[in-house]
């Protein structure tokens, strides 16, 4: 049976997870298939602290937001690598604490798009946890798609309200509408065919779709963050809760660098980051206020 290791802070065969954590100094062996579930910003670090693990046969899995895949790669190589979209709601409360907030979507996938055995082997083994484990021929598809998702997450952040609460605001539509095309934008221009989960369907954000399709779809969201106990998104919890560091740079920063090598402007994008960077070092507080600093960008770049 294949074996497999868990990098948080180091990496462990699941089949002890509940009962034993090591550093990386403390680990010895190799595993085929090691799931990274670090932020997106420890991503690098983490990545050479396993290599050493990482059988020669073997693959990285990232259960992360953004698109690590892309660094990952960079370490391990491509073909070594293999993503995953994962929607669920939970919270790190503290050590042996996570708080289970609702189902989302899970998925796994090549990022080459093969259907192999070993992604076969991940999405059984996940199974376990949501049966509705999908695999599919476009990872890239998902995880481009929760770029444009988290981009209206971290503009959430940027206040107090919780997540169904902010999106439900109507005078922040256009914004959370604007920001979002502005990441599909960007993958449209890399060749990248987005994917709907949750009540995000990226092609309601196309200046081509029907009158209030991207409306609906942010109902969609609403419901569907209504449903889970987890009100408040990872990013208000770093910042509000933590008084951390967030993923900004590393989940919407990388956003705003490819936007760039494909000729495409994500002013909106680069802002989120600029207005997270400044709650960050306390010079501005999580607030409408906040929120409507974003939106004022959003009125000067608006081509109407």
């Amino acid at each position: 049976m294949p074996s497999y290791g868990c990098c948080c802070l180091g990496s462990i065969d699941l089949t002890r997870c509940v009962e034993a954590a090591f550093t990386p100094q403390a680990l010895s062996g190799t595993w085929e298939r090691i799931v990274l579930a670090t932020k997106a910003h420890h991503t690098d670090i983490a990545v050479r602290a396993l290599l050493p693990h990482l059988s020669e046969n073997g693959c990285v899995v990232s259960a992360q937001n953004g698109l690590n895949e892309l660094a990952i790669a960079d370490v391990v190589g491509a073909e070594r690598t293999m993503g995953a979209f994962v929607n669920f709601g939970a919270d790190y409360l503290e050590p042996g604490v996570i708080h289970y907030g609702g189902r989302g979507a899970v998925v796994v996938g090549e990022i080459d798009g093969r259907n192999t055995p070993r992604v076969a082997a991940v999405r059984q083994a996940w199974s376990d946890f949501d049966p509705a484990t999908l695999v599919t021929p476009n990872i890239w598809g998902y995880l481009w798609g929760k770029e444009a998702y988290g981009a209206m997450l971290f503009a959430t952040a940027l206040t107090n309200e919780s997540i169904a609460d902010a999106l439900a605001l109507s005078e922040y539509r256009p914004l959370y509408i604007d920001l979002a095309r502005e990441i599909l934008a960007v993958a449209s221009a890399r060749g990248v065919r987005t994917e709907s989960f949750d009540g995000f369907d990226p092609s309601a954000y196309a200046s081509t779709a029907p009158a209030g399709a991207a409306e609906a779809s942010l109902d969609a969201l609403v419901a569907h963050n209504r449903r889970s106990a987890k009100t408040h998104s990872g990013i208000w919890r770093d910042l509000a809760v933590r008084k951390r560091p967030t993923e900004v740079d590393a989940q919407l920063g990388i956003v705003a660098t490819l936007g760039a090598e494909a000729g495409v402007a994500t002013p909106l994008t680069a802002r989120v980051v600029e207005l997270i960077h400044e709650i960050e070092r306390g010079e501005r507080p999580q607030s409408l206020e906040t929120l409507a600093a974003l939106a004022t960008t959003a009125a000067r770049t608006d081509p109407a």
